[in-house]
């Protein structure tokens, strides 16, 4: 019997993008479904509950699948084509984009970051190799190479020595015991504001929202439960994180099989998640506690499910109260979970941006496969 297609091991640079993918939003929303696609792959949806989640062809989700697991993250890149033949040579066109991707100070320049003008003109007054480029060229040429204006940021490469071993025995807890295994996070922190979304209106009268300046309501935190082999979601609102909640949401999730078979959960490492009562009570009820890797929540379940959850309860909303707000959280909950297997489901909307390049026959965690025996 053929197994199942899914992606390879995410790396864990691969891992965060895509987390950030489903939770921070996108402008575009190819590449949002094909990030959701290759999330919910890694956390060991099969293809058929993938197209249902996304709205999309069981075949597209292969086709995605299999081109990231050749291509990497470049995959989510939609190609466009069209347009006149190039002026630039190809080499013409490399140079140009080693320039743009160098800091302006390595080349001697008095200046931090290049601007498309300080960039056509030293491409132009370069003695060594000049570049006869108009001001718009430039512009054009980068954004066709995927290299775009952004803010710099930090970046954290996960300390932990179990790396590798963490997620092996969370791959083997979806793989091989889906009907024992359940993911477990906290969802927010969430706020009662106006939160900007997408609708349908008349083009140029957008829909608006009152701004507010002064909230008084605090926030809360939806701690979820995720049951991979029912594709069932589910979770409570509190005021904030600690042990008491947690022990609360591990019991419903002990509770999801009541004849008392050992079960996985999937969890972080939040210092609410490993007290010394919960692992005591975990032990004592047969219930592996499975934490992701230090800096690599990406590899919980759960996180691929989230940015729906945020897309129709907080995107375009204006709850005016907690209460609300958890009672809107719950009635979508209600509607996704008997609407699982609908075509009807949709997905979110989400940001990713992303250029990281995969090599073949690698796993999540970037080491090549043990070579058969």
């Amino acid at each position: 019997m053929a197994l199942p297609i899914r992606v390879r091991r995410l790396t864990e640079q691969e891992g965060q993008k895509l987390q950030q993918t489903v939770r921070r939003g996108s402008t575009s929303s190819v590449r949002f479904r094909r990030a959701m696609m290759l999330l919910a792959s890694a956390g060991g949806s099969t293809v058929p509950v993938i197209a249902r989640l996304v709205q999309a062809d069981e075949d597209t989700v292969r086709d995605v699948i299999h081109r990231f697991n050749g291509i990497g993250l470049a995959c989510l890149n939609p190609q466009w084509a069209g347009g006149r033949p190039r002026l630039l040579s190809s080499d013409d066109e490399d140079f140009v984009i080693q320039t743009a991707t160098t800091r302006p100070t390595v080349l001697g320049k008095p200046f931090t970051r290049w601007s498309v003008r300080k960039l056509g003109d030293h491409l132009r007054r370069n003695t060594a190799r000049p570049v006869r480029i108009g001001r718009e060229a430039p512009r054009c040429l980068l954004a066709r190479r995927g290299i775009t204006f952004q803010r710099t940021k930090t970046w954290k490469e996960s300390p932990d020595p179990a790396f590798d071993a963490k997620l092996e025995r969370i791959e083997y807890a979806i793989n091989e015991r889906p009907d024992r295994t359940f993911a477990f996070d906290e969802f927010g922190p969430l706020g009662i504001r106006p939160t900007a979304g997408s609708c349908w209106q008349k083009q140029g009268s957008p829909d608006r929202l009152p701004a507010t300046y002064r909230r008084t309501h605090g926030i809360t935190y939806f701690h979820g439960c995720y049951s991979v082999s029912d594709d069932k979601l589910w979770g409570i609102n509190r005021r904030h994180k600690g042990i008491d909640h947690t022990w609360v949401a591990l019991r419903s999730i002990r509770a999801a099989r009541p004849d008392g078979a050992p079960i996985y959960v999937i969890l972080d490492n939040l210092s609410a998640h490993l007290n010394w009562k919960i692992r005591r009570w975990a032990t004592k009820n047969k219930v592996e506690l499975c934490f992701t890797p230090t800096y690599a929540s990406w590899a919980n379940p759960i996180e691929a499910h989230f940015g729906p959850l945020r897309q129709f309860t907080l995107a375009n909303s204006k709850h005016p109260n907690h209460t609300v707000q958890t009672r809107a959280l719950h009635a979508y909950l209600r509607w996704r979970n008997n609407n699982a297997r609908h075509p009807d489901v949709l997905a979110a909307q989400r940001r990713e941006r992303a250029r990281t390049r995969s090599e073949r026959g690698l796993r999540w965690g970037g080491r090549p496969l043990p070579a058969a025996a």
